[in-house]
């Protein structure tokens, strides 16, 4: 008979996550997490709680998706692991922006792009700043929302064909504007 691991779980609430069956991925993330928490796997309890958090959001859920990523934070911020903490941060700034409270979704994001950049991210701080610059746009900053969704485009090293035909057409515009056409 198989031994059923917390890494067995987690992977288990992985799949089911990918195939959409948010609630028995969140059965196999807690199972996982009490695992993970009982042998005092710190990290491993962290991410788990930002795995169901992520759950929670896109069921809806959101008081929940923030307290339990709150928590999340809390324990990659205890463990000094800044990579982890920036994707919890942009996290809720993702459940803000839900809620429709952009400003706190722009603080958010903030924190998590300076995170980033700390880190040498260029792909995350430039995910993060789409979408910080979509929300400063929708909340009137359109000039500071533009430029920072710019600056997200340009920093991506992966980007979809999608923004890298908009980077261009961007960029075509700023050199017909600078050549006063």
């Amino acid at each position: 008979m198989e031994t059923i691991t917390a890494a067995s779980l987690q992977q288990e609430g992985l799949r089911l996550f990918h195939a959409g069956l948010y609630d028995e991925a969140a059965r196999r993330f807690n199972e996982a997490l009490e695992h993970f928490a009982e042998d005092g796997k710190e990290l491993e309890v962290g991410e788990m709680l930002n795995n169901l958090g992520i759950i929670r959001r896109k069921q809806g859920r959101w008081e929940e998706a923030l307290e339990t990523l709150s928590e999340a934070q809390r324990v990659f911020v205890r463990l000094e692991d800044k990579k982890r903490e920036a994707e919890v941060v942009g996290n809720l700034g993702g459940i803000h922006a839900s809620r429709g409270e952009r400003e706190e979704a722009i603080k958010q994001w903030r924190r998590a792009g300076s995170l980033f950049e700390e880190l040498g991210d260029q792909q995350r701080q430039g995910e993060t700043f789409l979408a910080l610059g979509l929300a400063l746009f929708k909340s009137s900053e359109r000039q500071a929302g533009l430029a920072t969704y710019q600056i997200g485009l340009q920093l991506l090293e992966r980007p979809t064909l999608i923004q890298r035909i908009t980077r261009w057409l961007l960029t075509l515009q700023t050199r017909i504007l600078g050549l006063g056409i």
